[in-house]
């Protein structure tokens, strides 16, 4: 375990390295989460209450993806778009013959991205935005780790996710399009363009029950206090259970990929 603890922080290392992008990316994060907010803003003045909501829950939820939009890569640019490209290229087969894991490799490193992008891109707007507006912030400390522990599961489902999507490339010779589609999926699916408690009917239930809530729309239910006793067990168990899922589903589909389709370009 001691290969992957230092891999994870060598993908803290790697991306602290790019200071300027993490600046740029922590303003866009800012001036988005602005928009946003100023939109809430003028639909829940409509609509008090929406989702189950006030003001101030809507707002922070806001605040709460544009936090978690890298950590979480709701919107892409993680690790598969380099793993995408060893695919195509054959450069793969170098990784295949690491004493490591694969699935094991890529997931340490994404762990240490995601903590990265936590601290770097999600502290500031959660920082600049309490300013501006008045956020739900909690009070206890507990519900500050039990945000942590959910963020942490949805990173593992969203790595869980991607690293399929970019297994695909072995069959798809580019899983760009792939990564594309799961990309405009996640975005809707995860919360981030509205909470997922909005969403009314069957579309609602199947949103829900989907992974890509555990992206943002339980780590932000927790850190909103909506969540707490069973309820809150049961939030881990969903994204835990997803994340399990997930991970076999892409082990298996390594492995059918790693011994039965030739290595393209090599």
């Amino acid at each position: 375990m001691r290969l992957y603890a230092v891999v994870a922080v060598g993908g803290f290392r790697r991306y602290a390295t790019y200071r300027v992008e993490t600046l740029a990316g922590a303003f866009t994060n800012t001036v988005f989460g602005f928009i946003v907010a100023y939109t809430f803003t003028a639909l829940w003045s409509e609509r008090p209450h929406l989702g189950g909501y006030d003001l101030s829950q809507a707002v922070t939820f806001v605040w709460l993806g544009q936090a978690l939009l890298m950590t979480c890569v709701m919107m892409g640019g993680g690790f598969e778009d380099e793993l995408i490209e060893r695919i195509r290229t054959g450069d793969i087969a170098v990784d295949l013959y690491r004493p490591a894991d694969l699935q094991l490799w890529w997931l340490a490193g994404d762990l240490g991205r995601a903590a990265f992008h936590l601290l770097g891109r999600g502290i500031a707007p959660m920082v600049i935005g309490s300013f501006a507006f008045d956020l739900a912030l909690p009070v206890n400390p507990l519900t500050w780790v039990a945000f942590l522990v959910a963020v942490v599961l949805g990173v593992v489902v969203s790595f869980a996710i991607r690293f399929m999507v970019a297994l695909s490339a072995f069959w798809l010779m580019d899983g760009a399009g792939t990564a594309q589609i799961t990309m405009l999926v996640g975005t809707f699916f995860s919360g981030m363009l509205l909470p997922l408690n909005i969403f009314p009917g069957l579309l609602g239930e199947v949103a829900r029950a989907l992974p890509w809530s555990s992206l943002l729309q339980i780590p932000a239910d927790i850190f909103l206090g909506r969540r707490t006793g069973w309820d809150l067990v049961t939030a881990y168990a969903f994204q835990a259970a997803w994340a399990l899922a997930l991970l076999a589903a892409g082990r298996a589909l390594q492995s059918v990929a790693t011994r039965r389709v030739v290595v393209q370009g090599g």
